[in-house]
């Protein structure tokens, strides 16, 4: 995941070498040939140059966990030294969903990350807040007219 060790070797080259072929890359026959990333740090889930975060310097992911959600950045100065490459922010569910959406836009916007992968990672967290709430159980439906109440009744008589 983490950026060559080689300095002089550019993003555009690395990102030309691996598009068709890295360990993040999802291939579907079903849709016209879509390719998908799996890629931590592709908030967008697409195998494209822009939002491929292991070939991008500067790149940041959301990731679900049990409590809530993980955001992960990924710091250029030390591209050889994975440990310190990677910062990792946990955010419980137990916070309400606009401080959750303004603490992940706070920190990407201070730390100097695109505004449209800032836009995107508050889509993400939506989504994982989303998908942890508990699901309501759907209400009965209720019969309309005297026709559907009186047939209810013989059935059930």
């Amino acid at each position: 995941m983490a950026s060559p060790a080689i300095d002089n070797i550019s993003a555009d080259l690395i990102w030309e070498v691996v598009r068709n072929n890295n360990s993040f890359l999802t291939k579907s026959k079903r849709n016209g040939g879509v390719q998908f990333s799996r890629d931590p740090l592709n908030l967008i889930n697409k195998n494209t140059r822009k939002h491929a975060g292991f070939v991008n310097d500067k790149a940041i992911g959301v990731v679900r966990n049990e409590k809530g959600f993980t955001v992960i950045t990924k710091k250029p100065s030390a591209p050889t030294k994975p440990k310190e490459a990677f910062l990792k922010s946990e955010h419980s569910g137990n916070n309400s969903s606009r401080k959750a959406y303004k603490s992940v836009a706070n920190q990407t916007a201070k730390n100097g990350y695109r505004p449209d992968l800032r836009e995107a990672a508050v889509q993400r967290v939506s989504a994982i807040r989303q998908s942890q709430r508990p699901v309501k159980p759907e209400p009965e439906t209720k019969l309309r007219g005297k026709r559907a109440q009186k047939a209810k009744e013989a059935e059930s008589a």
